[in-house]
């Protein structure tokens, strides 16, 4: 099973367009573009979103076999992640045939979507087709209920198995999307009193993702940057590009490691 890389950009996300930002990539040349600049400043992953040619959030096993392969050629030291997010148009039916006839490594779901209308047993199937073929399913959990569920749809093996990824999501349903160091905290105390130990990271929405990501790393997390989740840099200000966050961050956490 690929391992879950260290420092991942997440530069467009689902939702915003040029007129949030007009260095968030929407075409796949956009993306590759973005994709090297910010694997030469620090990141080693990139969490892939698709657009059709409106602009609009799109699953499709075809463009995303087509975009990972030429990501891959483009920039070879770059791990890709894909979304199965279902942004409201897409059962859970289609998020669990994207994630396994895409031919992607790594892939991003979010627990409460693909419980939405899928029956546990169904739910467990999928994630052990997934690991069985090797695909890295990291699973999104935005609060302790989520985690909660993620706990009663796996087996205690897979589960407690120290590879196995997740992402906590900060921020995203707090009041104007901004989040807190402290919002970490109810998942790293779940973690030391149940012994869990994955593999995990942190992403964060507004303009406390840099200090949320520097203490997730503090902690011993791995951190997701990006356009997606958050447009501000540490000093509150509007950044130029993807590239200008990775670089922030990729610098905090060399400074954390050199203290």
């Amino acid at each position: 099973m690929m391992p879950l890389p260290a420092l991942m950009v997440a530069p467009n996300g689902a939702r915003l367009g040029k007129a949030d930002h007009p260095a968030i990539p929407l075409t796949l040349d956009e993306i590759v573009a973005t994709a090297r600049d910010c694997h030469v400043v620090g990141a080693d992953g990139l969490h892939l979103h698709l657009r059709d040619e409106g602009g609009a959030h799109i699953l499709d096993s075809g463009r995303y076999r087509e975009a990972v392969q030429e990501l891959s050629r483009a920039v070879p030291g770059m791990a890709v992640q894909i979304t199965t997010e279902a942004v409201g148009k897409y059962t859970s039916a289609q998020q669990r045939a994207v994630a396994l006839t895409s031919g992607a490594s790594l892939v991003s779901t979010s627990i409460r979507e693909i419980m939405a209308d899928t029956d546990e047993e169904t739910a467990r199937q999928f994630f052990e087709e997934a690991r069985g073929a090797s695909i890295s399913l990291q699973v999104i959990l935005y609060d302790l209920a989520d985690l909660e569920l993620l706990r009663t749809v796996l087996s205690q093996q897979m589960f407690f198995d120290p590879g196995f990824q997740v992402l906590f999501v900060l921020g995203r349903y707090s009041a104007g999307q901004e989040s807190h160091p402290d919002d970490l905290h109810p998942f790293t105390a779940w973690m030391d009193t149940n012994g869990w130990r994955p593999d995990w990271a942190v992403c964060a929405f507004g303009r406390g993702e840099t200090a949320c990501l520097d203490h997730a790393h503090r902690l011993g997390g791995k951190l997701r940057v990006g356009f997606e989740n958050s447009l501000w840099g540490r000093d509150g200000r509007l950044a130029r590009d993807n590239a200008q966050r990775v670089r922030e961050i990729a610098e905090c956490r060399v400074g954390d490691s050199a203290a």
